[in-house]
């Protein structure tokens, strides 16, 4: 509930001083499924992720939010690409990318409800339409990286 709080809080900001935002997300995918996570906060399921910290490479922004979303380490990173979105009164811009080599040792954190492997071609209800988008370049073998719309 207090993360619910904390959201609604950060949406009211956002309407007031329009940020400019960077974050990751990655696209873990082993045996022909993808992880995802549904947030306490947020309705849907997800690819992990969230914002890039002061003085964290992109990189290192990956790993960390998977590490505290799924409890993976990672192996080798592939850039899919960059892609922006304006909603909400914000500019969020993501850098996506792809990892095939991680190996869970950990937990995830609590702002994460349910952390679940789906076939890349049975994608749930509820999965965010970006993320959709972005799993099914994958599936279609588009070349990387790309810029566009998230």
């Amino acid at each position: 509930m207090f993360i619910r709080i904390l959201y609604f809080g950060f949406r009211i900001y956002c309407f007031i001083f329009r940020p400019i935002r960077m974050g990751v997300r990655v696209m873990m995918i082993q045996d022909d499924k993808v992880w995802l996570v549904r947030q306490t906060y947020l309705p849907g399921w997800f690819m992990p992720g969230g914002g890039i910290k002061k003085a964290e490479t992109l990189d290192e922004a990956a790993r960390r939010e998977a590490r505290e979303e799924t409890g993976a380490e990672l192996g080798e990173l592939t850039l899919m690409g960059a892609y922006s979105h304006f909603n909400e009164w914000k500019s969020d811009h993501n850098i996506v990318f792809i990892c095939t080599d991680f190996e869970f040792k950990g937990k995830p954190d609590s702002e994460i409800a349910e952390l679940h492997a789906f076939a890349l071609n049975d994608l749930p209800d509820g999965t965010w339409p970006g993320h959709r988008r972005r799993l099914e370049e994958y599936r279609a073998g588009i070349k990387y990286p790309q810029f566009g719309k998230w």
